[in-house]
């Protein structure tokens, strides 16, 4: 399989990851070193512009000096209280004239950056003890799952297929696009992929014998998902118009933009909104929606969480659970039709 896509992405990653690092002394560096057998590259950047944005912080409000001066005894002297400022400071900051806001799933992110950073120190003996793990983490309001009902996605279909609520110059665009983009949508629901492994398919990341692909997983692992004859058809029809394309020979994205090369996550996610903000004007619907919408509807006709974890590639079924396990109200009905008061 052409790993171009995720090699370049990988790149990409590591290039923005090290403008966060530079900034930072040595010792940061070796942590990132240190974990780099058991995390992601992703969970490492992440850790970077978190572990960052604390060193700015430090820089600023405590010790008044550079973050790359910032040494391992002065961590020594941190407190809790410093911790706790930190995590008010989060609610609204700058940092190099932009601004920044966090709710309380940002900073319980950040907060587990930092507990990972000084869980790494402490265990290397490079400081006596541990601030940050006194520090509870930020309650979480549960978030509300917005998904699609089926007749919203019968519409969103049809808005696909026949966009006349669109200005003219759009509809002119459309039709160019038709194809491509009803088998993105329908890949989507059919089959609850993340978009960036939706931008990283090639063509020979199918198999229509078995209406199976190979996806690549958060973290490198691949993973091998079933379609239904419907969603064949889709892709089908659009490997059809794809093949009168003057594409370069050595081209093997499955989808492709109008400038004849991959299709870029900015791309796919204003494709969803642009139609989903027809069929569902009252839903703010991304891809990841849709994957809810899929993960939701594959709960409810096999009410086998683990089934769902699987296919949607949740490494730890409590993910799963939390995002639709609880969300059955069709059972939920039918349980309290059931109770009955008089006997």
């Amino acid at each position: 399989m052409n790993n171009d896509f995720y090699q370049k992405r990988d790149l990409q990653t590591r290039l923005r990851m090290s403008k966060y690092t530079e900034k930072l002394p040595d010792y940061c560096f070796d942590f990132f070193i240190g974990i780099e057998n058991n995390t992601s590259l992703l969970t490492r950047y992440n850790y970077s512009m978190d572990i960052s944005i604390f060193f700015n912080f430090m820089a600023q409000f405590i010790f008044h000096k550079d973050e790359n001066q910032i040494t391992l005894k002065d961590l020594e002297e941190l407190t809790t209280i410093h911790i706790e400022r930190f995590l008010s400071y989060l609610s609204y900051y700058e940092i190099d004239g932009k601004s920044f806001k966090n709710n309380e799933r940002g900073k319980a992110r950040k907060l587990a950056s930092l507990r990972s950073f000084f869980k790494y120190l402490y265990n290397h003996n490079l400081i006596s003890s541990n601030v940050v793990s006194k520090i509870s983490t930020p309650k979480l309001h549960n978030k509300e799952i917005i998904r699609l009902e089926q007749d919203e996605v019968n519409t969103l279909l049809n808005v696909v297929e026949n966009p006349f609520e669109f200005s003219k110059r759009q509809q002119t665009y459309n039709k160019h696009t038709f194809e491509r983009d009803n088998a993105i949508i329908t890949l989507f629901l059919g089959t609850g992929i993340r978009i960036s492994e939706l931008v990283g398919l090639n063509l020979n990341s199918f198999d229509f014998s078995q209406n199976a692909f190979v996806v690549t997983r958060k973290g490198g692992n691949q993973s091998t998902l079933y379609f239904s004859n419907d969603v064949a058809m889709a892709l089908k029809t659009w490997l059809e118009k794809r093949s009168t394309l003057n594409l370069p020979t050595d081209e093997q994205a499955m989808f492709i933009s109008l400038q004849n090369k991959r299709i870029s996550l900015r791309a796919v996610e204003d494709l969803v909104k642009k139609f989903a903000s027809i069929a569902s004007p009252l839903k703010k619907i991304s891809p990841h929606k849709l994957r809810s919408t899929f993960g939701t509807n594959l709960y409810k006709q096999t009410n086998d969480i683990y089934i769902v974890a699987d296919i949607l590639g949740h490494k730890d079924v409590n993910t799963t659970k939390k995002h639709y396990a609880a969300i059955n109200e069709d059972q939920r009905k039918s349980v309290a039709r059931n109770v009955t008061l008089y006997k």
